[in-house]
């Protein structure tokens, strides 16, 4: 066989991936399966430092207690433990999971249930084939079939997007905001280099501090919203925040339903293009 034929073959790979993946998955063998999963509380809460790179998240102090031995460990987590926890306040809940019998080498996970099925990998591998069989199909049919593969994509990537659930479920959450007086307390310092122009840019990010109605004091990174980030030490301002879960806040209602409007608007052109191409596409076939 000669090598233009094998590489007629490139499909098993990623599809061989997403098999053994899903295989490992029903089998209960994936590495997110094995772990021991429990949630921690949260203890007490650090402000970050003025300047410093916001990677770390919040400094926080966590306690949990080890299903297999009933022995409860306090420990320390500032962004070296997994996921970067950026809206802190004691008594919050999160997520961690560690091999078992290694509590030690915990990991903090804020991205859900879904991590729990260990699919990540074999849907990526999936994902790698679909987009590799519409280049193949370009290359052997022609456009027409780039056309509808292409369309394809797009509008299943719509139809799969969790953004409109996420921007309905803060909006409804938002709907019952609290105002509270905040204050700027510290405010963090990334510098990335530009490959283009050479030079340096400097991101910063407000940490932001505020007390609920409940009486929770809640410090949390600022994901925008704030002008001017980089001069806003010690500048006061009101933060909106969900009574059902401090995470969820906003300093500018408004601008953060425009920023909503717009995902949603995103995930619905999104799915007409695609759908359209995909028309085109069968249409010249």
């Amino acid at each position: 066989m000669r090598g233009h034929e094998v590489l007629e073959f490139w499909w098993a790979i990623p599809a061989g991936l997403a098999l053994l993946g899903y295989g490992r998955s029903l089998a209960g063998m994936t590495r997110a399966q094995r772990a021991v999963w429990v949630k921690a509380r949260v203890v007490a809460v650090e402000q970050p430092a003025h300047a410093a790179s916001r990677k770390p998240g919040i400094p926080v102090t966590l306690t949990f207690q080890d299903p297999g031995t009933g022995r409860e460990f306090t420990l320390s987590n500032a962004g070296k433990h997994g996921d970067a926890i950026e809206e802190a306040w004691v008594g919050r809940e999160v997520e961690v999971r560690y091999p078992p019998g290694q509590p030690l080498r915990f990991a903090v996970v804020l991205g859900g249930a879904g991590e729990q099925t260990g699919r990540e990998g074999p849907d990526c591998a999936v994902m790698l084939l679909l987009i590799g069989l519409v280049i193949h199909a370009t290359v052997r049919w022609g456009w027409p079939w780039a056309l509808l593969g292409l369309g394809t994509l797009l509008a299943a990537a719509a139809v799969r997007s969790p953004d409109i659930r996420m921007v309905r479920a803060r909006n409804a959450l938002l709907a019952s905001a609290v105002a509270v007086p905040a204050r700027v307390v510290a405010v963090t310092r990334d510098v990335y280099s530009d490959d283009e122009s050479g030079g340096d840019i400097v991101v910063h990010a407000p940490v932001v501090a505020f007390t609920t109605h409940e009486g929770a004091q809640v410090t949390v990174l600022s994901g925008g919203g704030i002008p001017d980030p980089g001069r806003s030490l010690h500048r006061a301002l009101t933060i909106h925040y969900a009574p059902a879960d401090p995470a969820v806040y906003t300093p500018d209602p408004a601008a953060d339903r425009r920023s909503g409007a717009l995902n949603i608007a995103f995930v619905v052109a999104l799915l007409l293009a695609g759908t359209a191409v995909a028309v085109v596409g069968a249409v010249m076939l």
